[in-house]
């Protein structure tokens, strides 16, 4: 998907809007696809004192596992969309991931989409930044509550365990 900017490459303070609906049901994210449904991306191309300034944002709802609590879940991402266009890139081996190259006077909204979405993408896919998780002894949910496991001593205190149980 091509956006056409060649009539305010050569005009500084012009701008040029875009709307987006990319398909990302393909990107395998571990041993999941989390987005199915359509990526919708917005915003405007700037041409400002000559560099295309592109900005906006990305959204759309990710489905997983939590890696956590291995709970499926839902959940809305906005993702803000700040990257610079150029007609060529300066050097090919130092690339700066929100620089992308025009080809010809186009933008590949496809490409930059991906590619911004992906790098903002969490290591791990989490119901919740405060998913408590499982419990390693019994299996529990904890973000349902507390298990009923005794905690294990820690093994550096037996001695002074000891002490208190001569008494």
């Amino acid at each position: 998907m091509l956006l056409e900017l060649g009539k305010i490459i050569e005009c500084p303070g012009e701008s040029v809007p875009f709307l987006a609906v990319v398909d990302l049901s393909d990107l395998k994210y571990g041993n999941s696809y989390p987005v199915s449904e359509p990526v919708k991306a917005d915003g405007v191309v700037r041409n400002t004192a000559g560099v295309l300034e592109m900005t906006g944002s990305i959204t759309t709802c990710i489905h997983g596992v939590c890696d956590r609590c291995a709970e499926p879940f839902s959940r809305d991402m906005d993702i803000p969309l700040d990257v610079v266009l150029v007609t060529e890139l300066a050097d090919e081996g130092n690339e700066d991931e929100r620089v992308f190259p025009l080809t010809g006077d186009c933008a590949d909204l496809e490409e930059i989409v991906r590619t911004v979405f992906v790098l903002n993408m969490d290591v791990k896919l989490l119901c919740s930044e405060d998913c408590k998780g499982l419990c390693c002894r019994c299996g529990k949910n904890l973000n349902e509550g507390p298990c009923d496991c005794q905690k294990e001593p820690d093994p550096r205190f037996a001695a002074l365990r000891q002490l208190l149980n001569k008494d």
